[in-house]
């Protein structure tokens, strides 16, 4: 008998817990059919001794809603392994939408995502107006991993009450039974959830608060009955909770109870409030030993900002001085940073009140190469410069001058309150919780933390000195725990019958590279770009789309329509 594909002495990591074990695998027709010592040939063999093979990551939280209308490859999440991303995150997305409100939908895309609004108009193509247009139009073009898709609030709000939407008022009851109905309908036609934001943080490219960041009970339970309406579906929160935990969390439990819609919200350590995560955990706990399917979605290191020459915004962009430069070419920027004259105007004097939040130089660190993502406290720019006995304004100006001006320095700004990732591990390994909030195809000019999968498989079960957790759990968490959480049950394994989307990964040498700035965004835009190295081939459904980081031209991915399929 011949096989599709064949993959050879695989320590197979099978995605349900257990330790991998040496295994062989066949694959047929996309269906992964043999799993063991595997007797028959294949058209393709892959010889895996020594290697790891685990089932493709399935990313749960990523905004790649307008990549996937113009671009075939879902990167960087396509180079770490994921082979299902979950997008449509934290009530941004572009459906349903009015005519008259693309650009309104933009801005809030802009806003609360940092993809520039110019990327946005020259690559999307606007070609639907319902949520079903729009998978209508992601399912037109082939891709190199599946996607789904979430009805994100902001979008829904404005198309059922305009302007009322943006000035936040108030849903009628007529605005909340609309709402309800096109849920449904969304979900219908292959939402695999709906997504909303509560939290100030969340604003739109002129700053105005997103249009579901007041959204009452009312409204909030009818979209959840809209999901319940259509037979399947998550839900999916980011709110701020604090001052009001137990009435936030009050309404959160009552959504749940009233439709049995599984949830998952957002949980970080704060660096204003580095307990309280604790607190909002305990109360997902609480619910969870009740029976009601809530979960805090976590992520393995800090999210933080890349501050560097090419960035968005680094500690001299908003000085006077840096705009005499700011316009150069990066090498002629470089050159003129290294003049004294103007390093002295650069290091010295107050800096503008914007960029003060940047400048606690004991929380700013050379990411390095490798990066290091829990850097020890020493390593900080403050402790550096006062070791050197420099300045460490001009220690941190060298550091970014480092490699051409393409260095960048490292701010955590959450999950490193105590200079320590100890908090994120207890998060990741409590049973009440998902992984996620890699932000895969977000924040292009400061953030880049798609890279999540790579670094937990890495950091988490080989690298950290105390802590580790072992390879099959974690694997286990990267896939068939977050396909299960949004309600895919077709992947996330290697067994027979399971969809045929895997890694072949050497594990010994899988890192992630350092972060690049690229161009490559439509009207020229940028975006951050990180790398791994060690994934030596991709597979989904069952055909190779990357070999050793280098795509193959195969584009089997495809839009995944929950609940029809």
């Amino acid at each position: 008998m011949a096989h599709d594909l064949v993959i050879r002495g695989a320590r197979v990591a099978d995605g349900l817990g257990g330790e991998p074990v040496r295994a062989d695998v066949a694959v047929d027709g996309g269906t992964i059919s043999e799993v063991g010592a595997v007797d028959g040939r294949g058209h393709r063999e892959l010889d895996a001794e020594g290697l790891l093979v685990t089932p493709g990551f399935v990313d749960i939280h990523t905004h790649y809603d307008g990549q996937v209308t113009w671009d075939a490859r879902v990167t960087p999440s396509a180079w770490h392994g994921v082979t299902t991303a979950v997008m449509g995150n934290c009530g941004v997305g572009f459906a349903p939408v009015r005519p008259d409100a693309h650009d309104r939908l933009i801005s809030l895309m802009e806003g609360v995502e940092d993809i520039p609004g110019a990327v946005l108009n020259d690559g999307i193509e606007w070609t639907w107006e319902s949520f079903g247009e729009y998978l209508d139009a992601v399912e037109r073009r082939p891709h190199d991993i599946d996607v789904c898709a979430q009805l994100p609030h902001g979008a829904l709000r404005l198309y059922v009450m305009g302007e009322r939407a943006a000035r936040l008022e108030e849903a009628t009851e007529e605005d909340a039974a609309a709402m309800r109905r096109l849920t449904t309908e969304a979900l219908w036609a292959g939402a695999i959830g709906f997504s909303t934001s509560r939290t100030l943080n969340h604003r739109t490219a002129s700053g105005d608060p997103t249009p579901s960041l007041r959204a009452g009970h009312a409204e909030l339970e009818a979209i959840a009955l809209g999901v319940a309406d259509a037979g399947h579906g998550v839900i999916e929160l980011i709110s701020d909770f604090w001052p009001d935990l137990d009435e936030e969390f009050a309404m959160i439990r009552s959504l749940v109870e009233r439709t049995g819609c599984p949830l998952s919200l957002s949980l970080a350590q704060s660096h204003r409030r580095p307990e309280a995560w604790r607190e909002l955990l305990a109360r997902i706990a609480e619910a969870s030993a009740d029976g009601l399917p809530i979960r805090g979605q976590v992520a393995p290191r800090p999210v933080g900002l890349l501050l560097g020459l090419q960035s968005s915004f680094h500690p001299f962009s908003g000085h006077p001085a840096f705009r005499e430069v700011a316009a150069l070419p990066l090498d002629a920027q470089v050159r003129a940073l290294r003049d004294p004259e103007l390093r002295a105007r650069l290091c010295e004097g107050e800096r503008p009140e914007g960029l003060r939040a940047l400048l606690d130089y004991d929380r700013m660190y050379p990411l390095g190469a490798p990066p290091n993502y829990e850097p020890a406290p020493e390593t900080s720019v403050l402790r550096l410069a006062r070791a050197r006995d420099v300045d460490p304004a001009e220690l941190a100006l060298d550091l970014m001058l480092e490699d051409g001006g393409r260095s960048f320095l490292f701010v955590p700004f959450s999950n490193f309150a105590d200079g320590d990732l100890d908090a994120c591990g207890e998060m990741l390994t409590h049973p009440d919780t998902v992984f996620g909030l890699g932000d895969g195809g977000a924040h292009v000019g400061i953030i880049t933390d798609a890279s999540f999968p790579t670094y937990a498989l890495t950091h988490w079960t080989r690298d950290r000195q105390q802590g580790r957790v072992q390879l099959g759990w974690m694997v286990q968490q990267l896939t068939s725990a977050t396909a299960q959480a949004v309600g895919l049950t077709d992947r996330g394994a290697v067994a027979p019958g399971m969809k045929a989307d895997l890694n072949v990964i050497d594990f010994d040498e899988l890192r992630c590279e350092v972060p690049e700035m690229a161009y490559d965004l439509p009207a020229g835009g940028k975006r951050l770009l990180q790398r791994a190295h060690g994934y030596r081939a991709t597979v989904v459904s069952g055909q190779i789309t990357y070999e050793d980081g280098e795509p193959t031209g195969a584009l089997p991915g495809r839009l995944v329509r929950a609940g029809t399929e």
